[in-house]
């Protein structure tokens, strides 16, 4: 058979061979259709994520939220209106003259650093767990794997609601009720890795050296973990904000100073007839960075996995 190299010289003029594109990973050429599909289903999500963080750190510097001003006059005006001092409501008022967009964009602020305080914490408590169980194993694997077990048979935001009910409404009890219903995810991540990594040759030849658990730990197995869970981390980012928005919505989580997307959504439930944007525009506003976090982290997992990379 002939060489598809050589066949490509053959078909151009003489002394001036053709290039043949080199394929992605999936065996297609670089340009094509699927390999811009792939490029889009990352890039737009992280932008929307970004334009999301850039909202919540800049926006409530240059939009103040007075979460106790009043203003009759200014009551359920719709998206678009005058306020009496001049200015513009973008999104309209709610049921006390406030603007919308100021609250939109301080909840963003408190969102994020819920869901990413949240992570972090449920994060590092479930990895070094899973990492434990999973090396060292035995009675430790066994009890700590069975209390994850037992956790995450029950409905996790049943169980935020009574952990959040027991704690009190603040924003540092909304991060430890969160983190306490997340932690099982990581920990199962991290040990099913841990054991996969464990038993591999490098990490037999590390300990035939002389190497002790920690040297073992650090140079073999944290390398191989960190990957999966900076990815389950992306996947759950978009559980955790909803399920503090829901807590917001129940008044159990942030307080009723602190502006979130699920208290503004509550104020609103009371005025969908009359004024529907108070609880619409925050709960569109959520559906969209929820869905974008989850497609990033669909598209992070697949570029993760070589049997899905390469499909």
């Amino acid at each position: 058979m002939t060489d598809p190299a050589s066949a490509s010289v053959a078909l151009g003029a003489p002394g001036q061979p053709v290039e043949v594109e080199k394929p992605d990973d999936g065996g297609q050429p670089v340009g094509t259709p699927r390999r811009r599909r792939r490029r889009l289903r990352l890039w737009i999500p992280l932008g929307v994520i970004a334009a999301y963080v850039v909202a919540g750190v800049i926006g409530p510097i240059l939009a103040r939220y007075d979460p106790i001003a009043t203003s009759v006059t200014d009551r359920l005006l719709p998206p678009g209106s005058r306020l009496s001092d001049g200015s513009l409501a973008l999104l309209g008022t709610d049921q006390v003259g406030r603007d919308l967009l100021p609250q939109i964009m301080q909840g963003a602020r408190v969102s994020i650093l819920v869901g990413a305080a949240t992570l972090l914490l449920a994060g590092l408590v479930g990895a070094a767990i899973g990492i434990i169980c999973g090396y060292l194993g035995g009675i430790v694997d066994a009890i700590l794997m069975r209390l994850a077990d037992i956790q995450l048979a029950f409905p996790s935001i049943l169980l935020a609601v009574f952990v959040a009910a027991v704690l009190g409404s603040s924003v540092t009890n909304v991060v430890l009720t969160l983190s306490i219903t997340t932690w099982p995810i990581f920990a199962r991540v991290a040990r099913a890795q841990t054991l996969a990594t464990r038993s591999r040759d490098f990490a037999n030849a590390a300990r035939t050296l002389g190497a002790g658990a920690w040297h073992v730990v650090r140079h073999c197995v944290l390398p191989a973990v960190v990957s999966p869970l900076l990815v389950i981390a992306t996947v759950q980012l978009g559980f955790v904000i909803v399920a503090e928005a829901s807590l917001s919505f129940l008044s159990l989580g942030i307080p009723p100073g602190t502006p979130s997307w699920g208290t503004t959504i509550a104020n609103g439930r009371d005025y969908l007839a009359s004024a529907w944007w108070i609880a619409t525009i925050p709960g569109l506003v959520l559906a969209v960075f929820v869905v974008c976090v989850g497609v990033l982290g669909d598209e992070l997992r697949d570029r993760s996995d070589p049997n899905l990379a390469t499909r």
